[in-house]
């Protein structure tokens, strides 16, 4: 019943843009703040956008000003705007809800 889709990862050159999306099921982003998450290899799973309810962003210092975190209520979906890529932003990119968490979606930067 509940469920998050991550989908928009892909390939991408240093210097490229990408646009993440999550859509819900079973729950509804309205009510609560929704973030993503990235994990690289080697390395442990880190916040790098959130946005609440009332629409206020937070953002980890390696991203901010090349990411943008944004929500669309009436599709209940939640995006992240990539630019500006950088190799070190490769990752599985993750969305999370409270508990819930999404299947990732992998993002590749090449140099």
């Amino acid at each position: 019943q509940v469920q998050l889709v991550e989908s928009g990862g892909g390939l991408v050159q240093a210097g490229g843009s990408l646009r993440l999306s999550c859509a819900a099921s079973g729950i509804n982003f309205r009510f609560g703040s929704v973030a993503w998450h990235r994990q690289a290899p080697g390395n442990q799973r880190e916040q790098v956008a959130r946005i609440t309810y009332s629409d206020n962003t937070d953002y980890a210092e390696s991203v901010k000003g090349r990411f943008t975190i944004s929500r669309d209520n009436a599709r209940n979906t939640v995006y992240l705007q990539m630019n500006s890529l950088k190799p070190e932003d490769t990752a599985v990119y993750y969305c999370n809800f409270r508990s819930c968490w999404g299947q990732g979606t992998q993002v590749t930067v090449s140099s």
